[in-house]
């Protein structure tokens, strides 16, 4: 809970600078990971693949604190199908990517999640958390759908707007399933393109990105209907008591 001082200037002030200092470090690791690569994977995959039986359960670990860091999912995913095979590279796929949604809604909360509420207010905090108690399950769904958002980024977002973590888990696994497969499938079919495996990757690929497409078009359009219609209300409630005009006060007898 907020108290007074969250909605003074210097509240506000303090609230935006350190949402400001979280986006710039996360924007910073992003560069420094999925743009100029100061991670060698393939190094981190040679001695995971030295671990033996437990290189798949290692890979996830490892894996989920990669993406934490923003080494892009589809190199993690296709390393997976590369030294497991489709099958068992997807549920190592799977277990990574939930493992990560964790992590990252995990310090999106502990980072974000008090001056995020400070700078709505409560009004407009209480609102969302509805809106979470909802929706937040199928919102994480639909974003692990809609393909060139980065689940790590999306994942400290929604950590700092309070979705649950069960939304996260089951959310995560749920829409994260078929971008397993697809990115697995095709590292496994490295070399091998003309594969039917392959072929089948690419469709399903296809079949989810347009289905997150509809998905995010449809949901932006509801939101912005329920603004409106939210706006009407309170425009309609303040029209009909200025047509009252004040109300007389009883006097007791």
């Amino acid at each position: 809970m907020t108290d007074d001082h969250d909605f003074s200037p210097i509240g506000r002030r303090r609230h935006i600078v350190r949402l400001a200092l979280s986006v710039a470090f996360l924007l910073a690791m992003f560069y420094l990971v999925a743009i100029a690569r100061v991670i060698d994977v393939e190094s981190v995959r040679d001695m995971i693949a030295a671990t033996g039986p437990a290189a798949p359960l290692v890979y996830a670990v490892v894996s989920a604190a990669l993406g934490a860091v923003f080494v892009p999912g589809t190199i993690l995913a296709a390393g997976s199908g590369l030294l497991f095979g489709p099958l068992v590279g997807t549920f190592v796929t799977l277990g990574s990517a939930v493992g990560t949604a964790i992590v990252t809604s995990f310090l999106g909360r502990r980072a974000g999640r008090g001056s995020t509420r400070g700078l709505l207010g409560a009004e407009r905090a209480a609102r969302i958390d509805a809106q979470i108690e909802r929706r937040g399950l199928w919102a994480v769904v639909g974003q692990r759908f809609v393909p060139g958002i980065s689940d790590a980024l999306a994942s400290y977002a929604f950590g700092a707007f309070g979705v649950p973590l069960w939304q996260m888990v089951v959310g995560s696994l749920i829409g994260s399933a078929p971008r397993a497969f697809v990115y697995t499938a095709l590292g496994a079919s490295i070399g091998e393109l003309s594969a039917p495996l392959a072929y089948s990757a690419i469709a399903v690929w296809c079949v989810t990105a347009i289905i997150g497409a509809f998905a995010a078009h449809r949901g932006y359009r509801s939101w912005r209907g329920r603004g409106a219609g939210t706006e009407r209300e309170a425009a309609d409630a303040t029209e009909s008591v200025g047509r009252r005009g004040p109300q007389p006060e009883h006097i007791a007898s």
